[in-house]
């Protein structure tokens, strides 16, 4: 299990699981329910499911009741490759939040390239995929920011 795992309330823990299975291609690791619960996995990355309303709600007192949810955050998750995500995006005539871009970002005095994307899950948690493509000198980058 890895040091940090977020979870996310969702409201409807099925429709959920269609989009990060069925789409992305995450996988069930385990799963309640009973209690609208999943936990998921892709390679590395892992993230919690749990349906507002059932089983143990850590948010009973500030529901998230208006999509999107997660407003102010976005989960940088990394795949081997984005080009199978994007078909699995394409084919269920799943929109892109930002299209995919090849994107330098300094570290230290060297440059790291993704290959990257955002998307909204079925709630509006923004998610951006990426495949990592290279590091080479910082020197000619633009920042991030910029």
């Amino acid at each position: 299990m890895a040091a940090l795992v977020p979870e996310l309330s969702v409201s409807d823990v099925r429709v959920s699981l269609r989009f990060w299975c069925g789409i992305l291609g995450f996988s069930v690791l385990y799963d309640r329910p009973d209690e609208g619960f999943a936990y998921l996995t892709l390679g590395e990355a892992e993230v919690m499911l749990d349906e507002i309303g059932k089983g143990r709600s850590f948010d009973a007192l500030q529901p998230a009741r208006d999509r999107p949810f997660g407003r102010g955050i976005n989960l940088q998750i990394r795949v081997a490759s984005v080009t199978p995500v994007l078909q699995g995006l394409a084919a269920a005539a799943w929109p892109l939040f930002l299209p995919m871009e090849d994107r330098w970002y300094h570290r230290g005095n060297r440059g790291l390239g993704n290959r990257q994307f955002v998307v909204a899950d079925p709630d509006g948690y923004m998610l951006r995929l990426f495949e990592p493509d290279g590091q080479r000198s910082a020197a000619p980058l633009v920042s991030a920011r910029a």
